[in-house]
């Protein structure tokens, strides 16, 4: 299965469904009299009683009060003078199938690469989608993906009045848009509140699926803060979405914009049940930036992160598994003259707990670089306090390519044999190359620490929370456990950092 995002208009296909729901009744008799035979039923724990659902809820009002705010964004491209008769709604049909892998059915001939040879006079249909109208001067929110390679955009209001519209701007990373029209006295959505939002409750959508302007769907929030993206935790809905419904809104029962409709989650590229918006205090935040500066800037730091296993969690003394396993550490970042190294643990960001390891990224894009914050960090069995200067985001730099391994002669002696492990000491250009002060060089493995995953090449740094500098400590450090229980290993893979967890006993 597969995330999409929805922009191209395909052929209208139109399907009517009847739901009938019946309900019914069962009465308990009971006699009023007991025989000296029958069993005393004990007393029961009262059970507090849940309020019954007394009928469906009423759209009919919200429509009325958040229709007008809801547009229809059609894109235009201007195609090539050389295109065939296959351009227009061919095109577009094309482009739907291309997009989530459907075979092209017979007919429709695949367009060739776009000839340079001048654009045609009149800009070419090239894809749908939904907004609504932030402010009364014409603001428009949407999808990134909606606006995306467009050469003309058109919105249609809800009284059927159109205007061009330009880009103020647009962020790829949480997929949101702010568009422009030259207008006055427009009915402006009214923002909710995400917090309030709650699993199970009413939502609705209004949008253009499949270029049908103004279509109300309805259903329930499904579940709040999804993981889906690094940046965005997703509401998840049953309402349904389809293509043309990216960049509307998703509307409380108090009429209140609380997301933005941008993905489904689906085998065939059609509504399966499954649907997701983008907070809208997320979009918000994301669309003021973009307002102000015409951009987004982001904080961060400079780490390479995972998630905290519950084996690892319990291996290390954690408890329970939360935080951000920090797997590598980028050399002069924030982090590095922070003193932050691979396998600590980053529990909190700013005084935030970090649950699960996506809400790092979350809070630190989150922050103004330049800001001094603190961070509680987990290591060798205990938490530590450190300060931080956030940077701002940078293109990705290519990583480091480590250089061949060395091999000086293994040592197989002791402990680490009884584990199935052949080490040695590092050498100091592999010190240098990896930024380490220590560790020892898994020459080859076998039993319990090939088990565990540990292979050729790995470098352990860290044994049970005992730091490990060379093959003497290391011994050490194994000579000490109860080798019935099972204990963690911190070591690096090239340039990342992670934990195993060997059993000697299997």
């Amino acid at each position: 299965m597969t995330l999409r995002h929805f922009v191209r208009k395909p052929a209208v296909a139109v399907v009517t469904a009847a739901i009938l729901a019946a309900g019914g009744t069962a009465a308990l008799l009971l006699p009023q009299t007991l025989s000296a035979q029958t069993p005393v039923i004990p007393s029961v724990p009262s059970v507090p009683s849940v309020p019954s659902v007394r009928g469906l809820p009423d759209f009919t009002d919200l429509v009325d009060l958040v229709g007008p705010s809801v547009v229809n964004i059609r894109t235009l491209e201007r195609a090539s003078a050389s295109a065939g008769p296959g351009s227009g709604a061919d095109e577009q049909m094309l482009e739907f199938f291309r997009r989530f892998g459907i075979p092209v059915p017979p007919g429709l001939t695949p367009r060739g690469p776009r000839q340079d040879r001048g654009p045609s006079e009149d800009p070419q249909p090239r894809g749908v989608g939904s907004g609504f109208i932030l402010s009364a001067d014409g603001l428009i929110m949407t999808n990134a993906h909606v606006v995306d390679g467009a050469d003309e955009l058109i919105v249609t209001l809800a009284d059927r009045r159109e205007f061009k519209a330009t880009v103020v701007g647009a962020d790829k990373r949480t997929d949101v848009a702010v568009v422009k029209i030259d207008a006055t006295g427009l009915n402006a959505v009214r923002i909710g509140d995400v917090n309030r939002l709650r699993v199970g409750e009413w939502v609705m959508a209004i949008g253009s699926p499949f270029g049908l302007d103004n279509t109300v769907t309805a259903g329930i929030v499904s579940a709040k803060k999804r993981d889906t993206g690094d940046f965005l935790p997703f509401i998840q809905t049953d309402v349904a979405i389809n293509p043309g419904n990216s960049g509307g809104p998703l509307i409380n029962m108090r009429g209140e914009v609380v997301g933005i409709n941008s993905q489904i989650y689906s085998r065939s590229g059609g509504f399966q049940g499954i649907s997701f918006a983008i907070p809208i205090d997320e979009a918000v935040r994301v669309s003021d930036q973009i307002r102000t500066t015409g951009r987004v800037t982001r904080g961060r730091i400079g780490v390479q992160i995972d998630q905290v296993s519950k084996e690892v969690a319990e291996s290390i003394g954690l408890g329970q598994p939360k935080g951000a396993l920090v797997r590598g550490v980028e050399p002069d970042s924030p982090a590095a003259k922070a003193g932050v190294e691979p396998g600590d643990i980053i529990l909190k960001f700013d005084g935030k707990e970090i649950d699960k390891s996506v809400d790092l990224p979350r809070l630190v894009g989150n922050t103004k670089p330049g800001n001094k914050s603190s961070m509680t960090v987990f290591r060798r069995g205990s938490q530590r306090e450190l300060s931080v200067v956030v940077a701002e985001v940078e293109p990705e730099q290519p990583q480091r390519r480590a250089a061949a391994p060395e091999a000086p002669k293994p040592q197989v002696a002791g402990a680490a044999k009884a584990l199935g492990l052949a080490v040695a000491d590092l050498s100091a250009a592999q010190k240098k190359e990896l930024g380490l002060k220590g560790g020892v060089r898994v020459q080859a493995t076998e039993g319990p620490a090939a088990r565990a995953g540990l292979r050729e090449g790995d470098v352990i740094v860290a044994v049970a929370n005992a730091d490990t500098s060379n093959v003497k400590e290391l011994e050490a450090a194994l000579a000490k456990l109860d080798k019935t229980r099972p204990f963690n290993v911190l070591f690096r893979r090239g340039e990342w950092a992670q934990y195993a967890v060997i059993r000697p006993g299997r």
